[in-house]
């Protein structure tokens, strides 16, 4: 995705030195055509407010998107955690060995989800690992199935597994693939450049700087960016998505 080379840290460095540049930029021109046109020359306060507006709209936009999908992941952790217990619980109908077999793969595949969480495992790798484990459990329960298709209880346990795989899917496409579009982050950036040097030519063209307030205000939008960015970026930063659904279930399963 758009940015994400950089770590979400450096990315809140760029974003205050882009609004400092572009204010300082702005500023420099207001000065130039203040001296050019002989004090004669303004910016459409209009112009400015309404550039700053619509800058705070795609802002609160992308915040919002941002926040749904922030939400989304913490409550597909509950029910993932929810799936699994009651596949695991369903999975005591089957004879042995597979009931001792699917117990311990659902092992495995609560530890990769709490790996892959915490940033101890790369994402990409964790869901290879999982759709591998996806693949022996569905073959277990092939066999299963084939040896008493008219059993109720298997037809509860395979109904619970699927609902395991189907979770899966909407966790990787929640946290990988449903993110802030790259068309989005460069509207934003293009018009936080914009509206920046469009301030900062009216300060020029004034004549009275005030540092202080520029500088906090080159942080304050940079902050708000930085948290779109962090609520965009699960495994990054400081909002994190609580796993403890899902540790309570790994602790619960070690301990049977």
């Amino acid at each position: 995705m758009f940015l994400d080379f950089l770590p979400i840290w450096g990315l809140l460095l760029a974003t205050i030195a882009v609004v400092a540049l572009a204010l300082e930029g702005g500023f420099r021109l207001g000065k130039r055509q203040q001296l050019l046109s002989g004090g004669k020359s303004e910016v459409s306060a209009a112009m400015v407010g309404a550039t700053m507006g619509l800058l705070a709209f795609m802002l609160a936009f992308t915040f919002n998107g941002a926040a749904g999908r922030h939400d989304a992941r913490k409550a597909l952790v509950v029910e993932e955690a929810n799936e699994i217990e009651k596949t695991w619980l369903r999975a005591g109908f089957l004879a042995e060995p597979y009931r001792s077999e699917i117990r311990g793969l659902l092992k495995n595949y609560v530890e990769v989800r709490v790996e892959a969480a915490s940033a101890k495992m790369d994402l990409q790798a964790a869901t290879r690992q999982s759709e591998a484990l996806h693949a022996k459990m569905w073959a277990l329960a092939e066999e299963v199935g084939r040896q008493n298709s008219a059993s109720i209880t298997n037809g509860l346990f395979v109904q619970a597994l699927n609902e395991v795989i189907d979770l899966h899917l909407k966790r990787v496409t929640v946290t990988i693939r449903n993110r802030v579009p790259t068309p989005i982050w460069a509207t934003l950036f293009v018009l936080m450049v914009v509206g920046m040097v469009m301030m900062g030519t009216q300060i020029g063209i004034g004549g009275k700087r005030h540092l202080g307030m520029e500088v906090a205000l080159a942080i304050a939008f940079s902050v708000v960016l930085f948290v779109i960015a962090d609520l965009d970026r699960p495994q990054e930063g400081l909002i994190d998505i609580s796993q403890q659904a899902m540790e309570e279930l790994q602790h619960t399963l070690n301990n049977r």
